[in-house]
């Protein structure tokens, strides 16, 4: 049986008049006795009984009724509802750690204030773990630090994000570098694929860094340059604003080298752009305009 058919059922157990409910439904009375009979055949019993020219429902049809219209009203109610609020719904998307962990869960929590009837599941991996998820699927947006020439996504440039050399040595912070200046130091850097790394070691260019330790985040990071002044580290200023005012970390000034990198966005060229979807992206383009 079919949605129609049961609308039509319920229309013309209102008042069994076959004219009136093609009117109602937008039907021929013919399509109307139609349906009636085809929805009859599936059940494999009569729901109405013929008396002269009169459709009366039977106590087999009235039972019936019972059992469909509240889930029929349901279904109308639903639908009418979801076409009052079209920013309703989940949004999945993934983002790379500097923004994943200092612009997103501010980003996700307004938004979601905004619209309760909104649901945001982030990710926070890196971006070369992003484009691979956008690609196949399993996220519905991606946030990378890094442009990706790809002919099957959809990229964006956000903003620009300024990368600075850290440390806790306060030795450094009143003077100006070459990069290979500072090779005796242990420099700390993120895993392969990401966007920070890919952007420190291309500036770097052929130069090469002395002993390295890979971690995961950034809070692993931090925790390393404020326990150990011997070590250094390329990070996104947003990262650690809040050590640098107090005096726990320093900056180190670099010469010839520029590590500022820009923030993109990215989806798959078919996905499909609802209403929600283009909401949640507007919404968080103003906050990466302020970055």
């Amino acid at each position: 049986m079919t949605i129609k058919e049961l609308i039509i059922f319920c229309e013309l157990a209102k008042d069994y008049n076959v004219s009136k409910t093609a009117k109602r439904v937008g039907l021929s009375q013919s399509a109307v006795s139609l349906s009636i009979k085809s929805l009859e055949g599936k059940i494999g019993e009569a729901l109405f009984d013929r008396i002269g020219k009169k459709l009366v429902l039977n106590e087999r049809g009235s039972y019936f009724y019972k059992l469909v219209y509240p889930h029929l009203k349901a279904i109308e109610e639903a639908k009418s509802a979801f076409k009052k609020e079209l920013i309703a719904g989940e949004v999945s998307l993934a983002s790379s750690r500097t923004i994943g962990d200092y612009l997103m869960p501010i980003i996700a929590f307004d938004f979601m204030e905004k619209f309760s009837g909104t649901m945001i599941y982030s990710k926070t991996t890196n971006s070369k773990n992003i484009v691979e998820l956008v690609k196949n699927g399993s996220v519905g947006i991606g946030f990378i630090e890094y442009f990706i020439d790809d002919k099957e996504l959809y990229m964006e440039k956000l903003c620009e994000d300024e990368l600075i050399i850290a440390t806790a040595d306060a030795n450094l912070k009143n003077s100006t570098f070459f990069i290979d200046q500072l090779l005796d130091k242990t420099w700390l850097l993120r895993e392969k694929g990401s966007g920070t790394r890919e952007t420190f070691l291309d500036n770097v260019g052929d130069i090469k860094i002395g002993k390295t330790i890979e971690l995961m985040s950034f809070e692993s990071i931090k925790t390393l340059l404020l326990n150990k002044p011997d070590t250094l580290t390329c990070i996104s200023k947003i990262c650690i604003e809040d050590e640098l005012k107090r005096g726990d970390l320093y900056e180190v000034k670099i010469k010839n080298i520029d590590f500022k990198r820009a923030f993109y966005l990215l989806y798959h060229k078919k996905r499909v752009k609802n209403r929600l979807f283009l909401e949640f992206i507007n919404f968080a383009k103003r906050y990466f305009i302020t970055t």
